[in-house]
């Protein structure tokens, strides 16, 4: 499947081929610190088909648990993590973070990874009160 992906900010944006049967949901604490939140969905980009199409990223070298090396990709302006990979771009897929690609609705995962460090409360989730916008917000839906 073809994919497209933008920045938050927009200057930034890509195109790679994925599989959909692929996507996996990581509740590594890597992912749970970078991301913000408590796991990160994540698909392999098929090898050599990421392309930046606009603007630059600047890349972040961490040490992961295994003690490879692995660079972090991420919008230079806005901060918007695009994919992990090899450490100093060697060989080896690129692990695209699934939020910024256009087509993410259709990047359902499959598998759950690094469930060790997943939080304990979300299967919880699903039973929680549904609101669709940001309570307070007094959007133009809300006044009418």
């Amino acid at each position: 499947m073809q994919i497209d992906g933008r920045c938050l900010c927009g200057a930034a944006t890509w195109t790679a081929d994925v599989d959909p049967r692929k996507v996996v949901a990581c509740h590594c604490t890597d992912c749970q610190t970078q991301s913000g939140t408590t796991f990160r969905t994540i698909v392999p980009a098929e090898e050599g088909s990421f392309a930046l199409t606009s603007g630059s990223l600047r890349i972040f070298t961490k040490t992961a648990e295994s003690g490879r090396l692995r660079d972090l990709a991420f919008c230079e302006a806005c901060g918007t993590p695009v994919y992990g990979g090899p450490g100093g771009g060697g060989p080896g897929f690129l692990s695209l973070r699934v939020g910024p690609i256009l087509q993410r609705a259709a990047l359902a995962p499959v598998a759950q990874v690094w469930c060790r460090s997943a939080m304990p409360w979300l299967d919880r989730l699903a039973s929680l009160p549904r609101i669709e916008t940001q309570p307070g917000a007094n959007t133009a839906r809300e006044r009418s």
